[in-house]
């Protein structure tokens, strides 16, 4: 279906891409990774055509293949109706339905050959309204709109009445639509919550043509892809993994441990290499300078020749691609979250609780939670059913509509929201840590080093941080503040899968008490000890 051929993509002096070549086959779902801005949505445009490479080609089969491109954002003029953008076809059918009858008031009025020549223009408009009203099924579109959560929207809705997020489900459900046999998908998981990830992972399971997708969700790629396409940051080429995530990252750990043995075997007798040739030229040196035997000293001379070629040798061996490279230092982990030591002392206990927002509904009522020490809580839930607001309750910003919430003694909470700007961007990591504890310089690096942080990271003004380095920055100043009930509100809701796998790493040094608000299952499948779903205005705990 795709083939991409020895893609090349600079700007200016920048390499984004390099003779990136794979195909995509009828069948074949691939994932496409890699940290935020080594050129995965380049790639996705230049396939889709709205975007020209430096070299290369991209060859589609059949040449007039349906392809349907999922952007991040939704590029359309505001005016637009939500209707005419899922289903094109509306506006033509309404014209030709217009034409069929102005035709029809013709013929009626129209005799001898004008009448036949009428019946034949009839007849292929009619053919044209059949199959435009067979493209054109309202319910479908309704239905999608439905499982998307945007149903209270309807058809005639213009889009510039609809939020951020709705914008990019409508977006995703205009793709869906589209009857597109080749699907480009660029996030598509974007304010989806679980239920729709589900729902959009068994809609992708009835494809029958390929699909190609940019996500940082790995649980979605381990239910939806067969194929991984690792877009490497540092050589810009693509290599491709059979198998799902979880797939890839044992196959790549897997030859990683396999380098990184090749490569310590190696320092190791570079290191008995060497050490033998500077023992073997300092024992013929001793033997020049002790004796004045020409004999032993024409010897001794000889076995120093011998060293010094073996040490060019070894020279031309470290210059040789023949050498085993260290491996990188990278993101692909897999962590374990220790069990919790200490469950006895309560944390939080929550009686008849109701809360929402002053004149309208309670979004949550009858909340009775009882949390222990060491407890690490996943708080999942469709969006706008009252998560957020439940942790600004239990952190005390917010005033419940009833009951109340009770924190264990000696319990000092830590609240990170989903904004990042309360952090000055002037200042460096450094500098913020100092002053959030009495640490020394040593010190603050040393523990900014648990949230790997380190090098010249702490010294850098937090504006230059990407947002994956300020949301282990935040984590790192609650723990410096003898936090040791930490409320988390999306922590890793806008990172790539490199940025989430070290914010996990770094969170994983914690051992206190712990409530994040999440919707990455790969993220609570490895980190919960339960889980609190928020629905039907009320909140289930599963153990």
């Amino acid at each position: 279906m795709l083939v991409v051929n020895g893609i090349t993509k600079r700007y200016g002096d920048q390499i984004i891409l390099e003779d990136v070549s794979f195909a995509v086959n009828r069948g074949d779902r691939m994932g496409l990774i890699g940290p935020n801005g080594c050129g995965k949505t380049t790639l996705l445009r230049i396939i889709a055509g709205l975007e020209r490479p430096d070299s290369g080609n991209v060859t589609f089969q059949p040449k007039g293949l349906r392809i349907g491109f999922l952007p991040q954002g939704l590029h359309v003029p505001e005016d637009t109706l939500i209707g005419d953008l899922l289903e094109p076809h509306r506006v033509e059918l309404a014209h030709v339905e217009t034409e069929l009858a102005r035709i029809s008031d013709q013929i009626a009025r129209a005799e001898g050959d004008d009448a036949e020549a009428l019946m034949a223009v009839y007849d292929r408009t009619l053919d044209r309204l059949t199959f435009l009203s067979l493209q054109v099924s309202e319910s479908q579109a309704e239905n999608v709109l439905a499982t998307l959560g945007l149903q209270d929207l309807g058809l005639s809705t213009p889009v510039h009445e609809l939020s951020g997020g709705q914008k990019t489900r409508l977006s995703l459900a205009r793709v869906l639509l589209s009857d597109a046999e080749l699907l480009l998908l660029d996030e598509p998981t974007n304010h989806l919550d679980i239920e729709m990830l589900e729902w959009l992972e068994e809609w992708l399971a009835r494809i029958e043509g390929g699909v190609l997708i940019v996500s940082h969700d790995r649980t979605f790629l381990d239910q939806t892809v067969n194929q991984i396409l690792d877009l490497d940051e540092t050589t810009h080429t693509v290599r491709v993994y059979d198998g799902n995530f979880s797939a890839y990252l044992a196959m790549y750990l897997t030859e990683r441990e396999k380098q990184m043995a090749a490569y310590r075997d190696q320092e190791y007798e570079i290191r008995r290499m060497r050490q033998d040739i500077a023992h073997t030229k300092e024992q013929a040196r001793r033997v020049e300078r002790s004796t004045i035997d020409d004999q032993q000293r024409r010897y001794a001379k000889k076995v120093a020749r011998k060293a010094t070629s073996r040490e060019r040798k070894l020279t031309r061996y470290m210059k040789s691609d023949q050498r085993v490279e260290k491996p990188r230092e990278g993101w692909r982990m897999k962590l374990e979250f220790a069990k919790p030591k200490h469950r006895g002392q309560d944390v939080l206990i929550t009686e008849d609780l109701a809360i929402g927002y002053p004149g309208f509904e309670p979004l949550l009522v009858d909340v009775n939670l009882h949390l222990r020490a060491g407890a690490r809580v996943a708080l999942t839930g469709a969006n706008g059913l009252g998560k957020t607001t439940l942790l600004r309750t239990i952190s005390g910003s917010m005033d419940p509509f009833a009951g109340r919430v009770r924190l264990g003694p000696s319990i000092q909470l830590g609240y990170m929201a989903q904004e990042q700007e309360v952090l000055d961007p002037d200042r460096s990591s450094l500098a913020l840590i100092r002053e959030a504890a009495p640490m020394s310089e040593t010190e603050a690096r040393a523990f900014l080093h648990y949230y790997l942080l380190s090098g010249e990271d702490p010294l850098r003004p937090i504006s230059s941080l990407s947002y994956g380095e300020r949301s282990r920055l935040m984590l790192a100043l609650l723990v410096a503040e003898g936090s040791n009930f930490l409320l988390l509100d999306e922590p890793i809701n806008h990172l790539d899968i490199p940025s989430r796998s070290r914010f996990e790493a770094a969170l994983s040094m914690y051992d206190g008490t712990v409530i994040a608000v999440v919707h990455d299952r790969y993220f609570i499948q490895s980190f919960a000890t339960e889980v609190w779903v928020v629905g039907d205005r009320g909140v289930r705990v599963i153990l």
